[in-house]
């Protein structure tokens, strides 16, 4: 068990890897949404306003991408340093 982490945060980051790797649509568009939904478990588990915002943003994105839409390099959005705190 894992103390003061939010479990879910790496749960999204591996289902949206596995969407990546995915060969079919069906496969990439079922990871996708399973990410989406990991996002928002992790929203519901985060206490600081900043990171809520950011999980749902990316819940949020996950979701249009699922929905046919085109995945972001990042580049168009402001590149933030990591957060520490997440990191292992």
């Amino acid at each position: 068990m894992s103390f003061g982490r939010n479990p879910h945060i790496v749960k999204a980051q591996a289902a949206e890897q596995k969407a990546r790797d995915a060969g079919d649509d069906g496969t990439r568009e079922r990871h996708w949404r399973e990410a989406a939904h990991l996002w928002e478990r992790a929203v519901k588990g985060e206490t600081d306003g900043k990171r809520r915002a950011e999980y749902a943003k990316n819940a949020e994105r996950a979701r249009a991408i699922a929905d046919g839409g085109e995945e972001t390099t990042g580049e168009e959005e402001e590149m933030a340093p990591p957060d520490p705190k997440t990191l292992n």
